[in-house]
Protein backbone atom coordinates (compact mmCIF):
# COMPACT_ATOMS: atom_id res chain seq x y z
CA UNK A 1 0.00 0.00 0.00
CA UNK A 2 2.58 1.88 0.67
CA UNK A 3 4.28 1.83 -2.17
CA UNK A 4 1.73 2.05 -4.96
CA UNK A 5 0.80 5.42 -2.96
CA UNK A 6 4.43 6.24 -3.47
CA UNK A 7 3.92 5.79 -7.28
CA UNK A 8 0.99 7.87 -7.29
CA UNK A 9 2.56 10.82 -5.88
CA UNK A 10 5.42 10.74 -8.31
CA UNK A 11 3.18 10.34 -11.34
CA UNK A 12 1.47 13.68 -10.29
CA UNK A 13 4.39 15.33 -10.19
CA UNK A 14 5.68 14.39 -13.47
CA UNK A 15 5.48 16.27 -16.80
CA UNK A 16 1.92 14.91 -17.88
CA UNK A 17 0.48 15.59 -14.66
CA UNK A 18 -2.09 18.85 -14.23
CA UNK A 19 -1.41 19.70 -11.28
CA UNK A 20 -0.27 23.05 -10.37
CA UNK A 21 3.36 22.68 -9.62
CA UNK A 22 6.21 25.37 -8.74
CA UNK A 23 7.21 24.66 -12.18
CA UNK A 24 4.49 25.82 -14.24
CA UNK A 25 3.72 28.60 -11.72
CA UNK A 26 6.80 30.42 -12.58
CA UNK A 27 5.97 30.89 -16.44
CA UNK A 28 2.66 33.32 -16.58
CA UNK A 29 4.60 35.56 -14.46
CA UNK A 30 7.29 35.71 -16.67
CA UNK A 31 4.60 36.45 -19.37
CA UNK A 32 3.11 39.18 -17.55
CA UNK A 33 6.42 41.19 -17.48
CA UNK A 34 6.96 41.21 -20.89
CA UNK A 35 3.80 42.20 -21.73
CA UNK A 36 3.69 45.02 -19.26
CA UNK A 37 7.47 46.22 -19.93
CA UNK A 38 6.38 45.76 -24.26
CA UNK A 39 3.24 47.87 -22.90
CA UNK A 40 4.81 50.72 -21.23
CA UNK A 41 7.31 51.27 -24.80
CA UNK A 42 4.72 51.44 -26.77
CA UNK A 43 2.93 54.05 -24.42
CA UNK A 44 5.76 56.39 -24.28
CA UNK A 45 6.16 56.11 -27.89
CA UNK A 46 2.43 57.61 -28.57
CA UNK A 47 3.64 60.25 -25.78
CA UNK A 48 6.34 61.35 -27.57
CA UNK A 49 4.61 61.45 -30.84
CA UNK A 50 1.58 63.13 -29.60
CA UNK A 51 4.78 65.52 -28.16
CA UNK A 52 6.02 65.97 -31.31
CA UNK A 53 2.59 66.43 -32.68
CA UNK A 54 1.40 69.05 -30.21
CA UNK A 55 5.23 70.92 -31.31
CA UNK A 56 4.77 70.69 -35.17
CA UNK A 57 0.77 72.17 -34.38
CA UNK A 58 2.38 75.21 -32.69
CA UNK A 59 5.04 75.62 -35.19
CA UNK A 60 2.54 75.87 -37.76
CA UNK A 61 0.62 78.43 -35.92
CA UNK A 62 3.35 80.61 -35.41
CA UNK A 63 4.12 80.30 -39.02
CA UNK A 64 0.46 81.03 -39.78
CA UNK A 65 0.64 84.40 -37.47
CA UNK A 66 4.11 85.27 -38.80
CA UNK A 67 2.77 85.05 -42.54
CA UNK A 68 -0.48 86.89 -41.40
CA UNK A 69 1.50 89.98 -39.96
CA UNK A 70 3.84 90.06 -42.54
CA UNK A 71 0.99 89.89 -44.80
CA UNK A 72 -1.02 92.69 -42.98
CA UNK A 73 2.06 94.58 -43.36
CA UNK A 74 3.00 94.80 -47.39
CA UNK A 75 -1.12 94.96 -47.58
CA UNK A 76 -1.04 98.17 -45.47
CA UNK A 77 2.10 99.46 -47.40
CA UNK A 78 1.10 98.89 -50.76
CA UNK A 79 -2.43 100.80 -49.37
CA UNK A 80 -0.34 103.70 -47.90
CA UNK A 81 1.71 103.95 -51.37
CA UNK A 82 -1.02 103.23 -53.11
CA UNK A 83 -3.11 106.54 -51.17
CA UNK A 84 0.29 108.73 -51.75
CA UNK A 85 -0.21 107.98 -55.62
CA UNK A 86 -3.45 109.11 -55.74
CA UNK A 87 -3.60 112.00 -53.33
CA UNK A 88 -0.33 113.22 -54.88
CA UNK A 89 -2.13 112.86 -58.47
CA UNK A 90 -4.88 114.34 -57.47
CA UNK A 91 -3.45 117.65 -55.94
CA UNK A 92 -1.15 117.69 -59.31
CA UNK A 93 -4.61 117.87 -60.80
CA UNK A 94 -6.28 120.50 -58.86
CA UNK A 95 -3.11 122.57 -59.38
CA UNK A 96 -3.62 122.23 -63.04
CA UNK A 97 -6.88 123.27 -63.26
CA UNK A 98 -6.55 126.03 -60.81
CA UNK A 99 -3.46 126.85 -62.86
CA UNK A 100 -5.89 126.64 -66.28
CA UNK A 101 -8.23 129.10 -64.56
CA UNK A 102 -6.39 131.31 -63.13
CA UNK A 103 -5.52 134.93 -65.42
CA UNK A 104 -2.43 135.27 -66.45
CA UNK A 105 -0.69 138.66 -66.71
CA UNK A 106 -0.38 140.19 -70.33
CA UNK A 107 -2.13 138.33 -72.60
CA UNK A 108 -4.53 139.43 -75.08
CA UNK A 109 -7.54 138.56 -76.10
CA UNK A 110 -10.13 138.67 -79.74
CA UNK A 111 -13.72 137.70 -80.18
CA UNK A 112 -15.83 137.19 -83.20
CA UNK A 113 -13.19 136.00 -85.16
CA UNK A 114 -14.57 134.00 -88.26
CA UNK A 115 -13.58 130.75 -89.28
CA UNK A 116 -14.20 129.77 -92.96
CA UNK A 117 -11.97 127.77 -94.67
CA UNK A 118 -10.27 129.80 -97.92
CA UNK A 119 -7.67 129.20 -100.57
CA UNK A 120 -4.58 132.09 -100.82
CA UNK A 121 -3.29 134.64 -98.18
CA UNK A 122 -5.52 136.23 -95.65
CA UNK A 123 -4.57 139.77 -94.71
CA UNK A 124 -5.29 139.16 -90.64
CA UNK A 125 -4.79 142.10 -88.06
CA UNK A 126 -2.51 140.87 -85.63
CA UNK A 127 1.28 139.63 -86.49
CA UNK A 128 1.22 136.86 -85.82
CA UNK A 129 -2.34 135.84 -86.19
CA UNK A 130 -4.51 134.50 -83.40
CA UNK A 131 -7.50 133.35 -85.72
CA UNK A 132 -9.90 134.23 -88.40
CA UNK A 133 -10.36 132.48 -91.98
CA UNK A 134 -7.55 129.88 -93.08
CA UNK A 135 -6.42 127.46 -94.98
CA UNK A 136 -8.83 123.90 -94.94
CA UNK A 137 -4.87 122.22 -94.45
CA UNK A 138 -3.73 122.74 -90.76
CA UNK A 139 -0.49 123.05 -89.87
CA UNK A 140 1.31 119.44 -88.31
CA UNK A 141 1.45 120.55 -84.55
CA UNK A 142 2.28 118.09 -82.65
CA UNK A 143 5.73 119.38 -80.67
CA UNK A 144 7.31 120.35 -84.67
CA UNK A 145 9.75 122.52 -84.37
CA UNK A 146 10.17 124.84 -87.53
CA UNK A 147 13.33 126.62 -88.51
CA UNK A 148 11.83 128.67 -91.26
CA UNK A 149 8.68 130.96 -90.77
CA UNK A 150 5.24 129.05 -91.78
CA UNK A 151 2.06 129.97 -93.89
CA UNK A 152 0.02 132.04 -91.37
CA UNK A 153 -3.20 130.19 -93.07
CA UNK A 154 -2.03 127.16 -92.06
CA UNK A 155 -0.87 127.93 -88.58
CA UNK A 156 -3.79 129.76 -87.85
CA UNK A 157 -5.83 126.00 -88.44
CA UNK A 158 -4.01 124.38 -85.70
CA UNK A 159 -4.63 127.10 -83.60
CA UNK A 160 -8.34 126.20 -84.44
CA UNK A 161 -7.29 122.87 -83.18
CA UNK A 162 -6.36 123.68 -79.81
CA UNK A 163 -2.90 124.24 -80.52
CA UNK A 164 -0.56 127.32 -78.94
CA UNK A 165 1.96 128.86 -81.53
CA UNK A 166 5.92 129.67 -80.60
CA UNK A 167 7.18 132.60 -82.47
CA UNK A 168 10.18 134.55 -82.08
CA UNK A 169 12.08 137.15 -83.78
CA UNK A 170 16.18 138.17 -84.28
CA UNK A 171 16.33 139.50 -80.97
CA UNK A 172 15.92 136.23 -79.10
CA UNK A 173 18.96 134.86 -77.90
CA UNK A 174 20.20 131.46 -78.46
CA UNK A 175 19.21 129.98 -74.88
CA UNK A 176 15.44 131.70 -75.36
CA UNK A 177 15.31 129.06 -78.59
CA UNK A 178 16.76 125.96 -76.97
CA UNK A 179 14.67 126.45 -73.81
CA UNK A 180 11.44 127.02 -76.18
CA UNK A 181 12.15 124.00 -78.49
CA UNK A 182 12.64 121.78 -75.33
CA UNK A 183 9.32 122.81 -74.52
CA UNK A 184 7.56 122.46 -77.57
CA UNK A 185 8.94 118.98 -78.57
CA UNK A 186 7.15 117.76 -75.14
CA UNK A 187 4.07 118.99 -76.06
CA UNK A 188 1.70 117.52 -78.49
CA UNK A 189 -0.84 120.48 -79.80
CA UNK A 190 2.28 122.95 -79.90
CA UNK A 191 4.27 124.14 -82.69
CA UNK A 192 7.25 126.84 -82.93
CA UNK A 193 8.57 129.17 -85.89
CA UNK A 194 10.39 132.21 -86.62
CA UNK A 195 8.49 134.75 -87.24
CA UNK A 196 11.20 137.66 -88.39
CA UNK A 197 8.15 140.87 -88.90
CA UNK A 198 7.08 140.41 -85.64
CA UNK A 199 7.64 143.19 -82.72
CA UNK A 200 7.57 141.11 -79.49
CA UNK A 201 10.76 138.73 -79.12
CA UNK A 202 8.91 136.20 -77.88
CA UNK A 203 5.16 135.53 -79.02
CA UNK A 204 2.97 133.04 -77.82
CA UNK A 205 -0.18 132.41 -79.44
CA UNK A 206 -3.47 130.57 -78.97
CA UNK A 207 -6.77 131.00 -80.70
CA UNK A 208 -8.10 134.31 -79.79
CA UNK A 209 -5.36 134.72 -77.14
CA UNK A 210 -1.64 136.23 -77.81
CA UNK A 211 1.04 136.39 -75.35
CA UNK A 212 4.50 138.80 -75.82
CA UNK A 213 7.31 138.42 -73.67
CA UNK A 214 10.99 139.29 -73.81
CA UNK A 215 12.63 135.94 -72.55
CA UNK A 216 12.02 132.19 -72.70
CA UNK A 217 12.62 132.27 -68.65
CA UNK A 218 9.94 133.87 -68.00
CA UNK A 219 7.33 132.13 -65.73
CA UNK A 220 4.59 133.07 -68.18
CA UNK A 221 5.62 130.55 -70.55
CA UNK A 222 4.52 127.63 -68.56
CA UNK A 223 1.55 129.47 -67.16
CA UNK A 224 0.14 130.18 -71.18
CA UNK A 225 1.11 126.23 -71.85
CA UNK A 226 -0.99 125.08 -69.19
CA UNK A 227 -3.98 127.27 -69.81
CA UNK A 228 -4.11 127.41 -73.36
CA UNK A 229 -2.76 124.03 -74.78
CA UNK A 230 -6.25 122.48 -75.72
CA UNK A 231 -7.45 124.76 -73.55
CA UNK A 232 -10.84 126.64 -72.99
CA UNK A 233 -10.60 128.94 -76.56
CA UNK A 234 -10.37 125.39 -78.56
CA UNK A 235 -12.68 126.12 -81.19
CA UNK A 236 -12.58 122.10 -82.44
CA UNK A 237 -11.68 120.00 -79.13
CA UNK A 238 -10.09 116.84 -80.40
CA UNK A 239 -9.54 117.56 -84.18
CA UNK A 240 -6.35 116.42 -85.15
CA UNK A 241 -3.03 118.14 -85.34
CA UNK A 242 -1.08 115.59 -87.09
CA UNK A 243 -0.38 114.84 -90.74
CA UNK A 244 -1.05 118.34 -91.97
CA UNK A 245 0.78 120.49 -93.52
CA UNK A 246 4.99 120.77 -93.09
Amino acid sequence: MISVGSASKQTNDGPGAKGTGAAKSDEPLVTNRSAKAKGGKQADRRERIAQLRAEEQRREKRMKVIAFSVAGVLIAGTVGVGSYVVIDANKKHDKQVAAAKAPIQGVQTWTGLTRNHVQGTVNYPQTPPVGGDHNPVWLTCMGNIYDKPVQNENAVHSLEHGAVWVTYNDKATADDIKTLSDKVKVTPYSMMSPYPTEKGTITLSAWGTQLVLDSAKDPRVNEFFTKYVQGPQTQEPGASCSDGAM
